[in-house]
């Protein structure tokens, strides 16, 4: 499953500056993990954005936005943006800037023993 190039690319350019900023190949996209945890990412031609739960329930009233249900679970906390929601910078800019600021108090993934 292939995603988007170009809007991996404008991602990219929003998050060039920030230290510890990891991408990541998973769940058939890329993520983008900051501070060792899931941050934003895309699936196919959306933006996945990991946000604070208490907030959910207001943005997915936005255009272009829904619950993340991946597995047909839909996911408290987890967003997908389609094109509508994100056509300029500024809107792209507000979606990851509500992941920014939930990372700083999301718990980090458990990592897995190998």
């Amino acid at each position: 499953m292939a995603y988007d190039e170009n809007l991996a690319n404008r991602v990219r350019e929003r998050l060039v500056d920030l230290q510890n900023m990891e991408e990541k190949e998973m769940m058939g996209g890329l993520v983008f993990m900051y501070n060792e945890k899931m941050c934003v990412g895309i699936i196919k031609d959306e933006l996945m954005c990991r946000i604070n739960p208490e907030l959910h329930e207001t943005v997915v009233e936005k255009i272009g936005c829904r619950t993340m249900d991946f597995t047909k679970r839909p996911m408290r906390g987890y967003i997908l943006i389609e094109d509508a929601g994100m056509r300029n910078q500024k809107d792209l800019d507000y979606w990851i800037g509500l992941a920014l600021d939930f990372n700083k108090q999301a718990k980090s993934s458990k990592k897995s023993k190998k």
